[in-house]
């Protein structure tokens, strides 16, 4: 994918949907000698004393949907809360986190980031924090929530771009809000959704998850539209379970767009066996993780 005019670009191709057999086979159930390196790696960097919950959700979701071994980045508050609520969680406190850490990927091993969910939307720090993570992860790495604001930045932007030179994958997911407001931010201007995504994609590099009733995936002009989802989706919260379920699939070596068309199956079947149960008024982030697995099971 390449770095393009936004007012250049040529009409999207709208993908087909995924019949069950394809969605089983690009889901990557784990082999008969697999161990928790093997499964993937997947580093949360997440929350803040105004949102810890958010943290909290990611990190969930990323184990649930598979990955190995689950590391929290975060406020050393945060973290507590975090260990509290699910012991398997290995937290690490934020001050002491070296993004250079990233820059090393060891033979046969998997792993990617996720960045930005319950992070206050401004800040220095975080904009930092999102720089150097786009510098130097040599890893997949997801962009959501208060990390989005910054991706408008040069310093951001020139980290993608390297990004993008080097082969290396990134993926936002911006609500339609969060959307519009990139899409300002970097000079795009566009109504129609499925434009403005793909807008997104070129201008940024990245494969771009556009969150809504029917979300958008692009990548370059293809444009994926998954249309599973449900209004009981539409609370505060579901999107960072989304982002730590995306993210967990890219760590587990799922190709970025396959694992955007993965997540967001799972997580609109998640919320509509939720609401079946609970009813749609009534399905919270927290109801949403405990019916993650049988989502899976349905694939």
């Amino acid at each position: 994918m390449n770095f393009r005019d936004a007012d250049a670009l040529p009409n999207p191709v709208l993908l087909d949907p995924w019949d069950a057999d394809r969605l089983h086979a690009a889901f990557p159930f784990p082999a008969v000698d697999a161990n928790k390196y093997s499964r993937g790696v997947l580093t949360v960097i997440a929350g803040s004393k105004l949102y810890p919950g958010a943290a909290c959700l990611a990190s969930r979701a990323g184990q649930l949907t598979g990955a190995g071994y689950t590391q929290l980045i975060t406020a050393k508050s945060v973290g507590r809360m975090a260990v509290a609520a699910y012991p398997s969680l290995v937290a690490r406190d934020i001050r002491e986190f070296d993004a250079a850490r990233l820059s090393v990927l060891k033979p046969g091993a998997r792993k990617a980031v996720c960045i930005g969910p319950g992070f206050e939307p401004k800040g220095k720090r975080n904009r930092q924090t999102l720089a150097r993570v786009l510098e130097q992860a040599v890893c997949p790495v997801l962009v959501d929530g208060g990390a989005l604001a910054a991706l408008c930045s040069q310093e951001v932007r020139s980290a993608l771009q390297a990004r993008v030179w080097d082969g290396r994958t990134t993926v936002i997911t911006p609500h339609a809000g969060e959307a519009r407001r990139l899409g300002e931010g970097l000079g795009i201007l566009r109504s129609d959704s499925v434009q403005l995504a793909v807008a997104i994609s070129e201008a940024t590099g990245a494969v771009t998850v556009l969150k809504g009733p029917d979300t958008l995936i692009a990548n370059g002009a293809q444009v994926y539209v998954m249309r599973e989802g449900t209004a009981a989706l539409a609370k505060a919260g579901t999107g960072d379970v989304l982002a730590g379920m995306i993210a967990s699939l890219l760590a587990q070596g799922v190709a970025a767009f396959d694992a955007a068309v993965l997540g967001t199956t799972l997580h609109a079947r998640a919320g509509n066996l939720a609401a079946d149960d609970l009813g749609i008024v009534s399905v919270t982030p927290e109801s949403l993780l405990e019916y993650l697995p049988r989502a899976i099971q349905t694939i």
